[in-house]
């Protein structure tokens, strides 16, 4: 175990969650979470860059400068959007993110105009018992069978018009953060606002520790996950190894905990990489972590969108346990902490491959081996290796 291994900031983890749970950033409306991140990144003395849209490109320094590592967080949530003003004053929605409208039903809610802000609530298209009876309980579960409606005066198509309210409105919902004393955390939009805050903890936790990285890494947090896009162009530096920051849902059939940080070994795009998953197994053995290996079988992370946008990259993903996904989400400080902690073991350790340096091989002499993983990696992750890379550094 190292010596000198940087320990979470556990209040300043819970602090940052909870200002960014109260930002709205649905996808395509998270300008203000992005400056909200930047300005976290400043305060530590992290430069970085935005792009167009805003997602957010950092670096922090290491001994060597290419091949790089990311790791990368998303600062949108799921939501929805105004799909049409309807006859009655209320407003059909339609999704962003992929999730069901059982979980939007009897949520809080701010609509954004281009001119301000209304509050409501998302409601079943019969929601009084006591004007349907039973014929409540044979609605189907879709967004064609939910509406919003306005805390205002407004009871026809004209009304919603004339407050400003139109199609393609953002909808935000009420995140309802609760911090307990048993150490759980409930709230929605844990997704991935709690992956960011662990990012956020143990990058803090490096650069006050006074440990230079082995190599560059690049903290990415983006704004287009939920709706599949999220790093496909966040990548323009030679980045070897990236790391996805997600939730892993904890529910029958799966193996992930609140308690443990989970490792996934596969998700909706496949298998991820074999040697970069094992070697964040070994961090976390070696640093006494609690982990878990689990497959997520219906969602893609970060990592999928940035092998498809066509780089040549290792991927990993590591995850923070969570009950309820998606809903009314929960997790515990305990995967949180293990999260941050594992994060910042990795920010830390040697590359999974200096060879990785050559993104092409001109021979198998170097190329890696599955079974004989653990000797490869002893020979080919050495620190002098890494030192001999240093030293032809720019």
């Amino acid at each position: 175990m190292s010596e000198r291994h940087p320990e979470p900031d556990l209040e300043y983890l819970k602090r940052v969650l909870l200002e960014m749970l109260a930002i709205p950033s649905p996808t395509g409306f998270t300008d203000t979470i992005v400056r909200y991140v930047a300005e976290r990144l400043d305060e530590l003395g992290i430069p970085f860059e935005l792009t167009r849209r805003g997602t957010i490109r950092a670096t922090l320094k290491g001994r060597q400068t290419s091949p790089d590592r990311a790791v990368s967080a998303h600062l949108d949530t799921i939501g929805a959007s105004v799909r049409q003003l309807q006859d009655n004053g209320r407003l059909a929605l339609a999704p962003v993110g992929c999730w069901s409208s059982r979980f939007a039903e009897g949520s809080r809610v701010s609509v954004f105009t281009d001119t301000g802000v209304f509050r409501g609530s998302v409601l079943p298209l019969m929601a009084s018992g006591h004007a349907f009876n039973t014929a409540i309980d044979q609605m189907p579960v879709s967004w064609e069978h939910v509406e919003v409606r306005l805390d205002a005066y407004c009871a026809t198509r004209a009304d919603c018009e004339a407050l400003g309210v139109s199609i393609g409105d953002f909808v935000a919902f009420d995140p309802l953060p609760e911090f307990t004393d048993s150490g759980h955390i409930s709230a929605r939009h844990l997704d991935d606002k709690a992956g960011v805050a662990a990012l956020l903890t143990a990058l803090k936790a490096v650069v006050e520790s006074g440990q230079q990285p082995l190599i560059d890494c690049h903290p990415l947090f983006t704004i287009t996950e939920e709706t599949g896009s999220g790093a496909a162009g966040a990548l323009p530096w030679d980045v070897s190894e990236f790391v996805g920051i997600d939730i892993a849902p904890v529910a029958p059939g799966q193996a992930s905990s609140e308690h443990a940080v989970s490792v996934a070994m596969q998700d909706s795009s496949g298998p991820y990489d074999y040697h970069l998953s094992r070697h964040l197994l070994k961090l976390a053995g070696d640093h006494d972590l609690p982990v878990r290996r689990d497959l997520f079988r219906y969602y893609f992370s970060d990592a999928h969108s940035a092998v498809t946008a066509g780089h040549d990259i290792r991927t990993a993903l590591v995850a923070f346990g969570c009950d309820a996904t998606h809903g009314y989400e929960r997790t515990h400080i305990d995967s949180l902490a293990a999260l941050s902690q594992l994060l910042s073991a990795y920010l830390l350790s040697p590359p999974v491959f200096a060879s990785d340096s050559q993104p092409a091989n001109a021979s198998l002499e170097r190329f890696s081996h599955q079974l004989e993983h653990d000797a490869q990696m002893e020979s080919d992750t050495r620190v002098p290796a890494v030192d001999s890379l240093v030293g032809n550094k720019a």
